[in-house]
């Protein structure tokens, strides 16, 4: 993780230089071919009883493909594929029992420190890209939308208080997912927003009291876009 922090440092640093530095004109050139970012994440749709505690954050990162698709390059798409982390802190238990998995809402009277369920994901983001860039402008207004695509490659519950601590593999986290998405701002720093039209958890999961539980996750943040 602190690996990951660094790496979006380091690529916040290079893209100010590079947008400082390189003024050489370029009639084919290529915008924002790699990207960072952090997140606030948002459970939506949770049972009842059900609170967010904590900061849920997420960082991601990766690579797009810029496809331009006019003659002036401000019109296009993109496709990429990037690594990303998620987590989301709430009151929602789980433990591993002999037949599966069980979930209860804790009460407010209840104390510990930390319980979380954290997701590593390969992301597959598809844009549309509309931007006022030209061969020598490096800030500009950008406006791109479209879904991004995920498979979640390692899920886990976590649970520690001064009494406990648990944490196990996660395997009723939904591994496909998707979701809309829309990333908007002018130069370095970008408002990103992503809503998840697909379960966190995988189909008929519910609570010890009968609750389905049907998490959504929205995700509001900042995205970095590097050459």
């Amino acid at each position: 993780m602190k690996r990951l922090i660094l790496f979006l440092i380091i690529g916040f640093t290079i893209n100010i230089c590079a947008q400082e530095n390189s003024k050489i004109e370029d009639l084919k050139y290529l915008e924002d071919q790699f990207y960072l970012g952090i997140t606030y994440n948002i459970v939506l749709n949770e049972p009842n009883g059900v609170t967010q505690s904590n900061f849920s954050y997420g960082l991601m990162g990766g690579f797009i493909k810029d496809i331009p698709l006019n003659k002036r390059r401000n019109f296009g798409i993109g496709v990429g594929l990037g690594y990303a982390y998620y987590n989301y802190y709430t009151n929602l238990f789980a433990d591993e029992i002999e037949t599966g998995i069980e979930y209860t809402v804790l009460d407010s009277d209840v104390s510990y420190k930390r319980n979380k369920i954290d997701t590593q994901v390969i992301e597959m983001p598809i844009e549309i890209r509309w931007r006022t860039s030209t061969p020598t402008e490096y800030k500009f207004w950008r406006v791109y939308a479209g879904m991004k695509l995920g498979y979640v490659v390692g899920s886990r519950s976590k649970f520690v208080s001064d009494a406990a601590k648990i944490s196990f593999n996660n395997t009723n986290v939904r591994e496909f997912r998707y979701g809309i998405m829309l990333n908007f701002g002018y130069s370095t720093v970008n408002v990103h927003a992503y809503y998840a039209l697909s379960n966190l958890f995988k189909d008929n999961i519910s609570t010890v009291e009968g609750e389905s539980i049907e998490f959504r996750p929205l995700r509001i943040g900042i995205i970095f876009y590097i050459l």
